[in-house]
Formats: C-alpha cells, structure tokens, sequence
C-alpha cells in the first residue's frame, strides 16, 4: 500500500487545548503530519488519512524534547479556527495624529 505524508506548519497566535493533551499548549509554530495511504481498489487515485500528529514541546524549559500525539484533524481545524476569531476580535490600535 502507498503511503504519502503531508507536512505544514500551523501558527497560534494565543494560548489552545487539545483533546488528548493534559496542559494548554503555548501560542507559537507547530508542525503537523498527516499520512494518507492510497486505496487501491479504484480506477483513479484517492487517499485515506491513516493518521494526524502534532509536534510539542513536552517541556518549556526543554524545546528540544519533542511528542508526537495523534491528533483529530477536526479538532485541530476548530482549534485553529477559535485561534483566528479570537484575533478578529481583537480591535486594531488606532493611531492618533499628533
């Protein structure tokens, strides 16, 4: 079976929760996989998601030890997407003239 692996690097501007995640995890980058294995059984090529992980830091004080945790790519979108409205929110500074 063919396996391909998908790499992007999600930014979170405020601090998020996962499920599966026993802290809140800290504003910043964070690099997601997705692996998709093809179904063969077709005349044209589809993939199915196999698996979502998500890279964190497993200690602050230490940003060179890393997790892998399997992650709901649903999840990780809504998380994303809370992330975004609560910058919108946000009013802009207004600058005055002087």
């Amino acid at each position: 079976m063919s396996i391909r692996t998908r790499r992007v690097t999600m930014t979170f501007q405020n601090p998020f929760s996962l499920k599966g995640v026993d802290r809140r995890l800290a504003p910043g980058q964070y690099e997601v996989v997705t692996d998709e294995e093809l179904i063969e059984e077709l005349s044209f090529p589809v993939y199915r998601r196999v698996a979502t992980l998500i890279f964190l830091p497993v200690d602050a004080r230490h940003p060179s030890s890393i997790e892998m945790v399997n992650v709901d790519p649903a999840e990780l979108a809504a998380a994303q997407a809370r992330d975004l409205a609560t910058q919108a929110a946000v009013p802009a500074t207004v600058q005055r003239a002087s």
